[in-house]
C-alpha cells in the first residue's frame, strides 16, 4: 500500500501520474525500466524527514507513452519540466536502472542536492556483437525477410524488448546505446553508488568505473545481491542513505 495519493499531471503531450508525500528536503525517486512507482514506494516511505516524490516515468506505470523516440536527454528535459511544475527544486535523486541513467544526465545539467544510484549501467563500450545480433542483422540484408527479421526481435530478443510496445522498443534502444560517462563527469556533488555484486545487468565493474568517473562518488557494494539490490536488501540500504542524506 502506498502512503501517498496517486496525482496526474500534464507535461507537454505526456500525462504523468506521480505521488508526493513528506515534509523536508526534497528527493525524488526514478525507477528502472519496465517498472513503476511501485517498486521505489518502499524506499520511499522508509525516507522520513523529507519530502518524497516518485513518479512512473513517461511509457510506463500509469503514465502515458511519449509522442517521439525519446533519448535520455529527452528523459532528463521532461524530469526537469516536471518538477518545476511540482515544485521541487535541488532534490536528491535517487535512480534505480534506467532511472538512475536520467539522473546521471540531470545532474550533470541541472541543480541537485545529492545523488544516489542503484545499478544503473553508464560505460557504454563498444564489444564485439553476439550471436543473436549478428542472427538479426543477416536477417535484415536479405530481401523480403523484415517480417522474420521482427518475428526473430521477439523471439531471442530481452525480456523487456519483447514486453514493450513498439514505440517504447524504440526508445529503448536508442536509451541503452548512449554512453553517458561525459554526463557522469560532470556530477560536482556527493554521489553513493550502491550495487550488488550479483547484478548481471550492470555488473560490479561497471561501478567501479563509475567510481572513477564521477569526481566525488563513494561505491557501498552489498554481497550475494542482484540488480534489484536495494529492495533485497532495503533495511540496510535504508540505514546507508540515512547516514548519507
Amino acid at each position: 500500500m502506498m502512503v501517498g495519493d496517486n496525482l496526474i499531471i500534464k507535461i507537454g503531450h505526456v500525462s504523468v501520474n506521480y505521488i508526493q508525500y513528506g515534509e523536508g528536503p526534497d528527493i525524488v525517486l526514478l525507477h528502472g525500466w519496465g517498472q513503476n512507482i511501485e517498486m521505489m514506494e518502499p524506499l520511499g516511505s522508509k525516507l522520513l524527514n523529507s519530502r518524497i516524490t516518485i513518479l512512473d516515468l513517461p511509457g510506463f506505470g500509469k503514465s502515458s507513452e511519449p509522442d517521439t523516440v525519446w533519448n535520455i536527454e529527452d528523459y532528463t528535459e521532461f524530469l526537469k519540466e516536471f518538477l518545476i511544475k511540482v515544485h521541487v527544486s535541488n532534490p536528491t535523486l535517487i535512480g534505480h536502472s534506467f532511472g538512475g541513467r536520467i539522473a546521471i544526465c540531470y545532474s550533470a545539467k541541472y541543480k541537485v542536492n545529492k545523488v544516489v544510484l542503484f545499478g544503473s549501467p553508464c560505460i557504454r563500450e563498444k564489444k564485439e556483437l553476439s550471436f543473436k545480433e549478428k542472427t538479426l542483422k543477416k536477417l535484415k540484408k536479405i530481401p523480403g525477410l523484415n517480417i522474420l527479421s521482427e518475428l526473430a526481435k521477439n523471439y531471442i530478443g530481452s525480456t523487456d524488448y519483447k514486453q514493450a510496445t513498439p514505440r517504447m522498443r524504440d526508445i529503448l534502444v536508442r536509451v541503452i546505446n548512449q554512453d553517458l560517462s561525459n554526463y557522469a563527469a560532470l556530477i560536482k556533488v556527493p554521489t553513493l553508488l550502491i550495487w550488488g555484486d550479483l547484478d548481471v545487468s550492470a555488473p560490479l565493474e561497471d561501478a567501479k568505473k563509475l567510481e572513477q568517473i564521477i569526481p566525488d562518488a563513494g561505491l557501498v557494494i552489498l554481497p550475494g545481491k542482484t540488480h534489484y539490490a536495494y529492495l533485497e536488501d532495503l533495511s540496510k540500504v535504508t540505514t546507508i542513505l540515512t547516514k548519507f542524506l
